[in-house]
């Protein structure tokens, strides 16, 4: 690993302390199934597409890790994160509401099936040395699937559209509507062009994951 990679990965390591303790709330099952009509307009629909900021799919979050959707609502809260609509979402939650949702996802459409250590599809010699140069695994773990803390995303499965437009909302700088200002992150996607973005979101979303889009309807 270059000094670059054991730089980003001490930081990653150091992180997760910080972002386990602003996540104590516990989280209720039944109570964030109450608190999601705000999710399933988008989240519950297969298929469905963002158009901000370019036409992509949305994320797969039934069977995300509940500590990273947490993780993930607090930055928009912060501003941490600038997606305008999920930020207005994220603002009008409070920590419980964020806990309970996290808690409801993370067991939606989960299955009793274990994921090998291993992607059954082998990545081109490009795209493996693009996720060795990302030291990927170092943080998303066994098959990009089991994070070394679970405050970081499973990425395995997830839509590559998605993947692809969120790993280049890393590189942005000084936008107030556009960007996601995580030191660590923004060091790894620094490092490659936006076509190697696309070819690693390409094959993360190839790759057989635990992510899911349970149908849901809005008329509950």
């Amino acid at each position: 690993m270059n000094k670059t990679l054991t730089t980003l990965f001490a930081l990653a390591v150091a992180s997760v302390t910080a972002v386990s303790h602003a996540q104590e709330a516990k989280g209720d099952v039944e109570a964030g199934k109450q608190k999601i009509a705000m999710c399933i307009g988008c989240h519950g629909i297969p298929g469905y597409q963002a158009s901000f900021p370019e036409v992509h799919k949305v994320p797969m979050i039934s069977g995300q890790s509940g500590k990273y959707i947490a993780a993930a609502l607090t930055a928009y809260q912060k501003g941490e994160r600038k997606h305008p609509t999920m930020r207005g979402i994220a603002e009008s939650l409070t920590e419980q509401d964020i806990a309970d949702v996290s808690a409801y996802y993370e067991q939606h459409g989960k299955t009793s099936a274990e994921l090998a250590a291993k992607p059954k599809r082998e990545p081109s010699v490009q795209v493996a040395a693009l996720l060795q140069k990302g030291a990927c695994v170092s943080c998303h773990g066994e098959n990009f699937a089991k994070p070394i803390d679970p405050s970081y995303p499973k990425i395995a499965g997830q839509h590559a559209d998605y993947l692809f437009v969120a790993l280049k909302s890393y590189k942005v700088e000084k936008n107030n509507n556009l960007g996601r200002s995580n030191a660590i992150m923004a060091g790894v996607a620094k490092q490659f062009t936006n076509a190697e973005l696309k070819a690693l979101s390409n094959y993360l979303g190839s790759i057989e994951g635990d992510l899911h889009v349970v149908p849901q309807s809005r008329f509950r």
